[in-house]
């Protein structure tokens, strides 16, 4: 099958773009996932995402709506500027992990913030932030190694392993590390891309990390130089992959939601209680659903067309083509993962899609950079309250809370 599974090798790269898509040369939530040991199964992952709940009920209400919670999070300290934000995961704690780009190369601070900071009166924020229930920071530190030059896609694994990729003009890698910052694994080789689509050990690019709590095994989208998810084992020395799918798309393949075929960057990569795997086509305006193996299941639809059917007016307008609507996906924390949470950049919308559907049923937000706004809605998480939290990256440069309402917005 074209652009199907592979065991160990995908079309070659597409135009180079930005760490967010912009054009620069022509050539079971995660948080629930994380709690199940590597030896659960998937049966066992549902029993426990519905544990604490006072019915499916309640659950089902608690997940319909959202309201800011404009006291989340609370000051930084130490005079910290927060940069772009690459990336935002929820851990088995509910503590809320950040991913900032303050040390990116080049950073992407202004001239008067940088002089601020050679004066004294400002420090750059550090590239990785932990955030307590209360939005408290409670620990934070830099990448080591050679980390990439720009960072994109953060995950904490079931074991309280934090994961980090890039998608600078040259990474290629996805690291590995402790709580506290100590490097662990690496995947792939920084600045030594893979131009083939194929390679099973070189990434291109990487945006999104997902672990399997069921067998350790690592999800990775290599999506901003690549078309593919590919997946390596759990051990740290395993950096051969197992399997990989996916190629480049074309709008033809998009508007008949052609399998395995991505019309720009894949962004995200999530895996739901119900053990498939959700990959978030952000062009294409939509979620593909695979199995574990794959296989391809479904589409599911976030307004279709807006990445691409309207582009020939937008550019002759200055504006730019669309980015697409489909950037990162979430899930409720009710036993059955009622409920998909996407964020979509392009509209600064997060939608909701019932479990069954094959398009979303209610969104919240609007453009703007006032509370409850977003400027560049980047990544989204869930902790087992059912609030959300939402990163926004250019222009944005922030996390914010939104409570679990009950609410049908």
């Amino acid at each position: 099958m074209c652009g199907g599974p592979r065991d160990g090798r995908v079309s070659k790269g597409t135009s180079m773009r930005d760490h967010e898509g912009r054009l620069v040369s022509t050539g079971f939530t995660r948080r629930r996932a994380l709690e199940l040991g590597a030896a659960a199964a998937v049966g066992t992952a549902v029993t426990a995402l519905g544990s604490g709940a006072a019915s499916a009920e309640d659950d089902d209400e608690k997940s319909k709506g959202f309201k800011v919670d404009a006291s989340w999070p609370k000051p930084l300290p130490d005079k910290w500027i927060m940069a772009e934000v690459a990336g935002n995961a929820v851990d088995a704690r509910d503590h809320v992990w950040g991913l900032t780009r303050s040390r990116a190369t080049p950073d992407n601070f202004t001239e008067k913030e940088r002089r601020m900071v050679r004066e004294g009166r400002a420090q750059r924020s550090p590239t990785v932030i932990e955030f307590d229930g209360h939005g408290e920071v409670v620990n934070s530190w830099n990448l080591s190694g050679t980390p990439p030059d720009n960072m994109h896609g953060i995950f904490v694994d079931y074991q309280g392993y934090v994961w980090i990729g890039g998608n600078g003009g040259d990474d290629s890698i996805v690291q590995k590390y402790d709580r506290r910052g100590t490097l662990q694994r690496q995947i792939g080789v920084q600045h030594m891309r893979d131009l083939t689509n194929h390679s099973p050990t070189l990434l291109n690019r990487p945006s999104d990390i997902f672990v399997d709590p069921a067998n350790g095994e690592v999800y990775i989208s290599d999506g901003y130089g690549n078309r593919r998810v590919i997946v390596f084992g759990p051990g740290n020395a395993n950096n051969t992959a197992l399997r990989m799918w996916g190629e480049q798309g074309t709008v033809a393949d998009a508007e008949a939601g052609a399998p395995y075929r991505f019309l720009e960057v894949v962004h995200a990569v999530n895996i739901g209680a119900d053990g498939l795997v959700y990959v978030n086509d952000r062009k294409g305006d939509r979620i593909h659903v695979y199995t574990k193996a794959g296989a391809f299941v479904r589409n599911i639809w976030i307004q279709k067309g807006v990445g691409w059917r309207n582009d020939a007016a937008h550019v002759a307008a200055g504006d730019g083509a669309a980015i697409g609507t489909a950037w990162d996906a979430a899930f409720s924390t009710d036993k059955h993962q009622t409920f998909i949470y996407n964020a979509d950049g392009e509209q600064e919308l997060n939608w909701t899609i019932r479990r069954d559907d094959d398009h979303p049923t209610s969104e919240f937000g609007r453009g703007g950079h006032q509370a409850g706004e977003s400027t560049f809605l980047h990544t989204i998480a869930v902790d087992s309250n059912g609030d959300l939290y939402a990163a926004e990256t250019v222009g944005g440069r922030r996390i914010q809370k939104f409570k679990a309402t009950g609410e049908h917005k």
